[in-house]
């Protein structure tokens, strides 16, 4: 026994209660540990393939999900684009609406007059300026339709036949 003294108050113990018993291993325990290595083994190897199939099927589900929120931007872009136009369009139109309504305020005939004596120098005529001429009350205007009426009436139908052959 041990004659040294401890100051703990469990007991010490000198030798162990359960002395593990050591088996002799049989070529049968061994056969069986293989099998059971194997087994263990083709069981890992289809829970590998089992995780690899759910990686790919959230892969899937990630890039299908990319591209309907790429689809979204597209959309998204080009109705920014689209309200963009609408708004430069709005603007253009009311320019041209106040350019437009400028235009009329000027086309008074005072404001025409007073660009014509200042920008151009022009001068109202005088009367010794003016040069009357005196036109007879009959007209002599003739309508072409009438004239070629006329002409057809007159023309027998060898003629006709003759300016076709001729290419006229």
């Amino acid at each position: 026994m041990i004659n040294y003294y401890e100051y703990e108050t469990s007991p010490r113990k000198e030798e162990p209660e359960y002395i593990p018993s050591r088996r002799k291993r049989t070529s049968n325990t061994v056969q069986n540990e293989a099998e059971l290595r194997k087994k263990i083994r083709k069981a890992q190897v289809i829970q590998a393939r089992k995780n690899v199939k759910h990686i790919i099927e959230v892969g899937l589900v990630f890039l299908v999900l990319l591209a309907i929120s790429y689809r979204y931007a597209l959309i998204n872009s080009r109705f920014t684009e689209k309200e963009n136009l609408k708004s430069t369009l709005s603007a253009i139109q009311k320019q041209n609406a106040q350019l437009q309504v400028s235009i009329e305020q000027g086309m008074n005939i005072n404001n025409i007059e007073q660009a014509a004596k200042e920008k151009l120098g022009m001068q109202k005529l005088e009367n010794n300026q003016k040069v009357y001429i005196t036109l007879q009350k009959k007209d002599y205007t003739e309508s072409s339709a009438q004239n070629k009426l006329a002409e057809e009436t007159t023309e027998s139908w060898w003629q006709k036949l003759l300016k076709t052959l001729k290419g006229e």
